[in-house]
């Protein structure tokens, strides 16, 4: 398949707002691609680098070499090449990365050109985001979309299951299963304002909710394979040899094969979180891990058991995935939990947590199964003050005494239904000179132009914001401003899809 049919069904999803016509463009692409190359078109039309990051920034490819006349390069072939790139280190790297850069842009048309570019800065939004493309991938192999949504749960990415879905339909998306060793998609939480709404959305008749502290910390899944043990964050990215010694509690655990999910966070000696940006601090780097460890060391604290000794947990009711942890998981390394059979008694336990230095809490349906990936009426979270995770679109020069920094961020909330974010204020609140040189650096990084004394950023960086409420506002192209906003922190361990979106502010403004 030629990189101009995937230009091609990008431009037509991009044209279009209507979710039915961007499935089609898609499915389209991937039944043209066929199982070959669908994992990979797949992750292009979902706007995803499958390399992740192959040390070219956008600066690297802001100037290109003459376009060639009539497209030639295969997506396979394409691949192939960022692979290499990505590869390349050592002395006289940039060098010989900037020429394979060159050699492979000479050989696509303009159109092929700007669009690899934004791809592989992460600015292609033709809206493809995880329904329109587990939906398109339902039609291009025509069968069930639950089966692939199930599919996609287990494997952790869509392109694999692309490529199956083509091959062997129904059956290959069967064949999908846990693997110990390969990270799934984690459960989300949906929010509420308080303890009573989220009662409403979880609670079941005669069992009430189960309510689990909310932990300032980092989400691990932890996989063991007899004396192995892999760590994934949430975006199933591998950590495994930044937290040694969450590795050595999992290896006490009584079980030779498990995955089991929960959080690590850095406590105080009282047992109080210290501040997020320490723990944090532990998944940045591989280096100096043992200096860290000794300054900083985290406590795992798990709340989910998926898989024990070739046993499969998924589809059991909550409380029994609950009920076989509590078994596994010396009490210590539990996160707090209550059941509670009132909405009184879930808010009592809400301030205790809070008291005690947490976020808040989850509000946890006991019958539900685990749903990985999605958001639903099965967990619930509650916190005490109004909070989104928004990206940061764009940031202003300071002045004064913060002249020389990047200072007033741009605040812009996901639209599910384009793939675009949509700016709702500006903030330069709650920010520490710390943090005003690490974002002046950081999205120095991401920067994509300028325009006066504002730069423009890949919209890549989550920064969790409070805010006092929300106005209606002519301003912003989404009609709402976030008032009194303020910097919680930034989210190094959220993903830019992973950011709130425009129809959760409107919840809340309502």
């Amino acid at each position: 398949m030629l990189l101009a049919d995937v230009v091609a069904a990008s431009r037509a999803a991009s044209a279009t707002r209507s979710r039915l016509a961007k499935t089609a463009a898609v499915a389209q692409a991937l039944r043209a691609a066929g199982p070959d190359d669908a994992a990979t078109v797949a992750a292009y039309l979902s706007g995803v680098l499958p390399q992740r990051r192959i040390g070219v920034s956008w600066r690297g490819l802001a100037t290109l070499p003459d376009a060639a006349d009539e497209p030639s390069a295969t997506v396979a072939e394409v691949d192939r090449a960022l692979t290499t790139i990505g590869a390349v280190s050592g002395s006289g790297s940039a060098a010989t990365r900037a020429a394979a850069v060159t050699e492979l842009f000479s050989r696509l048309t303009r159109d092929e050109q700007d669009y690899l570019r934004d791809l592989v800065t992460g600015q292609v939004r033709q809206g493809a985001l995880d329904g329109v493309m587990l939906a398109a991938v339902a039609a291009a192999a025509q069968v069930p979309e639950a089966e692939v949504r199930r599919a996609v749960m287990l494997a952790g990415h869509t392109g694999p299951v692309a490529a199956a879905a083509l091959a062997g339909g129904s059956e290959a998306l069967a064949a999908i299963g846990l693997e110990v060793g390969r990270p799934l998609r984690p459960m989300l939480a949906a929010s509420a304002p308080d303890v009573d709404a989220a009662w409403e959305q979880a609670a079941v008749e005669g069992l009430g909710v189960v309510v689990d502290g909310k932990l300032d910390g980092i989400r691990l899944q932890a996989h063991r394979d007899g004396a192995d043990v892999r760590l994934f964050t949430r975006s199933l990215d591998d950590i495994t040899d930044r937290l040694p010694e969450v590795v050595e509690a999992v290896l006490t655990l009584p079980a030779e094969r498990l995955v089991i999910d929960g959080e690590a966070i850095a406590l105080d000696t009282a047992g109080r979180p210290r501040p997020f940006q320490e723990t944090a601090s532990r998944t940045m780097s591989s280096t100096g891990v043992d200096e860290l460890r000794a300054t900083v060391p985290v406590t795992p604290y798990f709340f989910d058991l998926l898989h024990v000794d070739g046993e499969d947990l998924l589809d059991l009711p909550a409380t029994q995935r609950f009920q076989r942890l509590a078994a596994l998981v010396p009490p210590p390394w539990l996160v707090p939990r209550t059941t509670a059979t009132s909405a009184a008694e879930a808010g009592e336990f809400f301030h205790r947590l809070v008291s005690d230095g947490h976020e808040g809490v989850v509000v946890k349906s006991p019958s539900a199964p685990y749903a990985a990936g999605r958001r639903g009426a099965g967990w619930v979270k509650v916190k005490p003050r109004h909070t989104l995770d928004l990206v940061v679109l764009a940031v202003e020069w300071g002045s004064g005494r913060r002249q020389g920094w990047l200072s007033n961020i741009h605040l812009g909330a996901r639209d599910p239904g384009t793939g675009d974010f949509v700016m709702l204020g500006k903030t330069f609140k709650g920010m520490t000179d710390e943090v005003l040189a690490w974002q002046t650096a950081r999205f120095l990084e991401l920067e994509t132009s300028r325009r006066g004394h504002v730069v423009h950023v890949r919209p890549e960086q989550v920064v969790e914001i409070a805010f006092d409420g929300i106005q209606t506002s002519s301003r912003y192209p989404g009609g709402m401003a976030l008032r009194f906003a303020r910097v919680i922190r930034y989210r190094d361990d959220k993903t830019a899809s992973e950011a709130d979106t425009v129809d959760t502010v409107r919840s809340l403004r309502s």
